[in-house]
């Protein structure tokens, strides 16, 4: 029996079409992000605006509807010592979406959920859309879905341009993350031709996503400039503004002011708000809380002061 050829042209063409990524030049820019000096009033204003950007997660198996309770109470007053801005959003897996809204009820905070199969993106399409569907019965704002990297990789680039489609229309009036999970797309041109297919079926202001939080590779500052170049681009030609949510491994609040200098330099003071622009990083939320008592006060206070209700995502 002759063995199966994968054609993997239709992935070769959509990178000849979106254009390659000059890995060099990526890496020595965001090397210079690095290097901005950000200081008082500005490091104070940046602070907390990284903290109204922050998705505030818990992703566990032993999530329960106490534990979504003292999420949300934390994201509706990160600091109650201190005039911070409320996060932008909680995010839950689907079993949990119920209990958020009936803790947030009318709050600004966005729910979020988990879906599609995450973190693997492997479930049949069906059984992706129900989940999709019930988050969205139940009360989300937003669904962060998980591109089939398989499909994606092995050239099958319709089916999970199709499939991102099919989650769009599934969500209604929810906004939707997509994840590209790029620790899996190996490659800096696999991740921008990824984030033109996303983008190519998305609306205004729905997002592209780096990472489930749930690989060895998370979210980094050169495949976050991967994807807002991607941004840039598809709105210079297109009008679409698309939003972007890096996710996991950004721990520190030197770390986020990192990436608000790359999206002002990228993309400009149109994409620094949470409509555009997110941190999936609930442990950040802490240490951005540590930095603002610390512009407050004078001195760092002990960590166990600051509440820890999330997974650390």
């Amino acid at each position: 029996m002759p063995s199966i050829v994968v054609n993997k042209y239709p992935l070769k063409r959509l990178i000849d079409e979106v254009g390659p990524v000059d890995q060099i030049a990526i890496e020595e820019r965001v090397a210079k992000f690095t290097t901005r000096s950000i200081k008082k009033g500005s490091k104070i204003q940046g602070l907390n605006l990284a903290v109204s950007m922050v998705d505030l997660t818990t992703l566990e198996g032993k999530d329960s509807p106490g534990k979504v309770q003292s999420l949300c109470q934390k994201a509706q007053s990160p600091d109650s010592e201190l005039n911070t801005p409320q996060v932008a959003a909680v995010c839950v897996y689907p079993a949990m979406v119920k209990h958020a809204r009936k803790f947030l009820g009318d709050s600004p905070v966005k729910i979020a959920s988990v879906a599609t199969g995450f973190p693997s993106g492997q479930y049949p399409l069906r059984t992706r859309l129900q989940e999709v569907k019930q988050a969205v019965k139940d009360g989300t704002d937003e669904i962060d879905m998980v591109i089939h990297r398989g499909a994606f990789l092995s050239g099958q680039v319709q089916t999970v341009q199709d499939e991102i489609a099919a989650v769009a229309e599934a969500c209604g009036e929810a906004t939707l993350k997509v994840i590209l999970e790029v620790s899996e797309l190996e490659t800096y041109d696999n991740i921008r031709a990824a984030s033109f297919l996303a983008m190519n079926v998305l609306r205004s202001n729905d997002f592209i996503k780096t990472s489930t939080g749930k690989t060895s590779g998370n979210a980094t500052l050169a495949n976050n400039q991967v994807m807002l170049e991607a941004i840039r681009d598809f709105y210079l030609e297109s009008g679409t503004p698309i939003a972007m949510k890096p996710a996991g491994g950004i721990k520190t609040a030197k770390q986020a002011l990192h990436y608000l200098v790359a999206v002002k330099e990228t993309l400009g003071d149109e994409w620094l708000n949470n409509r555009r622009y997110r941190f999936g990083a609930s442990s950040l939320l802490n240490d951005l809380l540590m930095q603002l008592r610390k512009q407050d006060q004078g001195v760092y206070q002990a960590p166990w002061k600051f509440s820890d209700a999330s997974s650390g995502y």
